[in-house]
């Protein structure tokens, strides 16, 4: 099963986004990861290449991002990483909930959950 990646700068908006998303997503593993790791605001790559190996089961892991420097953070971490991972293009909790719903299907693939997860730049609010 593709495995989901929740990287904001603040570790508990990453935790209420991947809860949130759990809701969807059955046995989705989801790991939240954020914050500099000493409390405050931030992304290390290290933490993100952990969370990488802990939500890949196989299958590969799509990566949701907050902002800028999330996206360099990640990406470091995918260089370095065992897992096959890549990020969505995609508004994080928005894309996290479609990117845990499309990974419940049992053709999944890394692929077609990150697509899903970027159809979430379209969703309309009113």
């Amino acid at each position: 099963m593709v495995g989901l990646a929740v990287v904001s700068h603040s570790k508990r908006a990453a935790e209420g986004i991947a809860e949130i998303a759990a809701e969807m997503g059955g046995d989705t593993r989801i790991e939240a990861v954020g914050g500099d790791g000493q409390g405050g605001i931030g992304t290390v790559s290290d933490d993100i290449e952990a969370a990488l190996a802990a939500a890949d089961d196989g299958d590969g892991v799509v990566v949701l991002v907050d902002l800028g420097s999330a996206v360099m953070n990640a990406e470091v971490a995918i260089e370095t990483a065992d897992a096959e991972a890549v990020i969505a293009d995609a508004p994080v909790l928005e894309g996290a909930v479609n990117a845990a719903v499309a990974a419940t299907s049992p053709t999944a693939t890394l692929d077609t959950v990150r697509e899903q997860a970027e159809d979430a730049r379209d969703i309309d609010k009113l």
